[in-house]
Parts: C-alpha cells; sequence; structure tokens
C-alpha cells in the first residue's frame, strides 16, 4: 500500500482536495495530472512537504461557481510521482490510497480547499486484494466491444483478456469517458464485485443510446 497505510487510523484526519470532475481515482489505481492554477501548485507544495495525499473528488449541485458543492464521498491518493516543467506545471502521479467520506470542509486560510475526511467505510481500501472476482468475462467483453464501437474507441484486446479481474475494472473505470454521475457511481460501490456490475450496467446504457445522448425508441 502507497506510504505504509495499513488502517484507517494511519491516515491524516485533514487533507487537502482537487475537485475535477470526471476524473476517477481507485485504490491501487494512478491518476496523472497536471497542475498549473496556482491554488494546486500551492497544494502540491504542501502536500510534499507532509503526508504526500491529495483527496480527488467530484463536485455536486450547490454552492458558488468559486466553490460548488462537493460530493459525499471522494478518493485519497498518495503522490507517487512528481516533475516540473519549465514553465512552471507540475506533472504528478497520484496513486489511490482510500476512500473517504467528507465528514466536513474546513475554513481553511489556505488557497485550496480542505476536509475532515473519514475513512471507516472504505477501510476494506487498505486491505490485502482478496480472491479473484469469478465473473463472465466473455460476456462482459462483448459489452465492452459494443460500448467502444458505438462510441469509436479502441483498446488492446490482448492485454483486457489477459488482465486480472480487479486491474481491468478498475483501469476501465478510471479510463473510459463515461460522464461524472457514472464515475461517481463507480467509486461509490462497495465492491470490486459491485463496480463490476455497475460498471457493465454503464456499457451497457451508454451502447444503446443514440448519438444525442437519448435511449433508442421501442
Amino acid at each position: 500500500m502507497p506510504g505504509g497505510y495499513f488502517k484507517t487510523s494511519d491516515l491524516p484526519e485533514l487533507i487537502p482536495v482537487f475537485p475535477l470532475d470526471g476524473a476517477l481515482l481507485l485504490p491501487g489505481g494512478q491518476l496523472p495530472l497536471q497542475i498549473f492554477e496556482p491554488r494546486y501548485l500551492n497544494m502540491v507544495d504542501d502536500a510534499m512537504s507532509g503526508s504526500r495525499l491529495i483527496g480527488m473528488i467530484q463536485t455536486r449541485e450547490g454552492g458558488n461557481r468559486m466553490a460548488p458543492a462537493l460530493a459525499e464521498v471522494g478518493c485519497a491518493g498518495r503522490i507517487t510521482s512528481y516533475a516540473e516543467t519549465g514553465d512552471g506545471r507540475y506533472l504528478i502521479t497520484l496513486t489511490g490510497v482510500c476512500r473517504f467520506v467528507v465528514a466536513a470542509e474546513l475554513s481553511a486560510i489556505t488557497p485550496y480547499r480542505q476536509v475532515r475526511a473519514d475513512f471507516a467505510r472504505f477501510a476494506a481500501d487498505l486491505e490485502s486484494e482478496g480472491p479473484e472476482i469469478v465473473f463472465d468475462r466473455a460476456a462482459f467483453a462483448a459489452a465492452l466491444k459494443r460500448y467502444l464501437e458505438h462510441k469509436g474507441l479502441s483498446v488492446d484486446w490482448q492485454a483486457v483478456n489477459a488482465a486480472p479481474a480487479g486491474a481491468l475494472i478498475n483501469s476501465l473505470a478510471m479510463g473510459l469517458p463515461l460522464n461524472p454521475a457514472e464515475k461517481q457511481a463507480l467509486l461509490e460501490a462497495a465492491t470490486l464485485a459491485e463496480r463490476r456490475q455497475v460498471l457493465a450496467a454503464l456499457l451497457a446504457i451508454d451502447a444503446a443510446e443514440d448519438d444525442d445522448g437519448q435511449p433508442p425508441l421501442q
């Protein structure tokens, strides 16, 4: 586990958050980010001098343009790769550690937002992976193929067929161009098996939509 976190009490109670709709980080996953806004450059600087943890989170309706309401659930990631460009941007990679519930947002004096994170609901994220989930990989691959054809996308099918179930499901959940609400549903799925079910349902729904985003008439 990145950073040597083995139980939720090992994690800091207060963490900075980076609200970014459409970006999904899952435990064990890797999310590359390009940071250029001054407030988030400041956030990365502070994280690098501390726990190296940043909470990735989406927004929901409410709040205002400068501070939209935060989703209930996000995922804390540890900065595991860091580089600075000549023009002052940071290129970082976050490795997902554990999901959290936003217990409260702080009235922070920092230019970036901070929350009190409750990791208890997702303590299993810190456990070693259990046995591989059993599912109909052929049926799942067929649903994925229909979705990709509908979207005009492609994947490395050799990698899809060879990948362990957990790595396959999580990489697709993070990488496919699903909308923010769909990404949030995948994030909040309690278990890997549940995430696979949600992903399969989303692939089927999106593949059945017309190009204008509406389900076809029956």
